[in-house]
């Protein structure tokens, strides 16, 4: 919560009716969620937002084309330079009010040492990335994107690919600055040491390739 919203919150008149009901919400979301973990199956995507839960429909081909190819990207160099983890989709993050299943997530070494072969919930990523689709654009510009920067992603990757456009959103303090939709040039992670790669290697068949034999190398 920002300082001007607390300020505002507690300026009101009737604050300790309004805490009560925010106490009385966040109790019903608490039993909502523990029985959301104990229905959910690995057949399909949930996730668990604001107390409402949330089965994916399936994805469109160019989704999973964009997904896999800056997971493949991500996950070769990760694993050459040995930083962390990569994991796509299926991985639920656990953050503070929220369940997430991004599309593609990057755990450096500290978060690392939370994981274990039989973790089901996931600690907050150090990187996100989320494929834009007309079912999830709103939550991926909107809660996703406030509830991701207040809780320390420090970068998250939005890809459109429609557009065919990157927005590599950056971490300042608690909040995400503005950052330009890029179709072409460089993407460069300054959470992922090293990692940089064309944007059209995200979804161009013959610059992706050229990216993984470049990670591959070691360049």
């Amino acid at each position: 919560m920002s300082a001007a919203m607390l300020q505002t919150l507690l300026d009101a008149p009737n604050l300790p009716e309004l805490i009560e009901q925010s106490l009385l919400v966040l109790a019903n979301e608490r039993k909502k969620r523990q029985q959301f973990y104990a229905d959910i199956t690995p057949e399909h995507k949930w996730e668990f937002i604001q107390g409402e839960i949330i089965m994916h429909s399936p994805a469109l081909h160019r989704h999973l084309l964009a997904t896999k190819a800056i997971y493949d990207l991500m996950n070769a160099h990760v694993r050459v330079h040995r930083l962390g983890v990569v994991h796509i989709e299926k991985a639920m993050t656990c953050f503070p009010r929220n369940d997430y299943e991004p599309d593609v997530m990057f755990f450096g070494i500290a978060k690392l040492g939370l994981i274990t072969p039989d973790t089901l919930k996931f600690p907050i990523p150090d990187l996100i990335v989320e494929v834009l689709s007309p079912s999830t654009e709103a939550r991926d510009r909107g809660v996703k994107f406030t509830d991701y920067a207040l809780h320390g992603v420090r970068e998250y990757w939005i890809i459109d690919p429609v557009a065919e456009t990157v927005e590599l959103h950056r971490l300042e303090g608690d909040a995400y600055p503005p950052a330009p939709a890029q179709n072409d040039g460089l993407l460069s992670s300054q959470v992922i040491a090293g990692f940089e790669i064309p944007v059209r290697a995200i979804f161009d068949e013959t610059a992706n390739a050229e990216a993984m034999r470049m990670i591959w190398a070691g360049r």
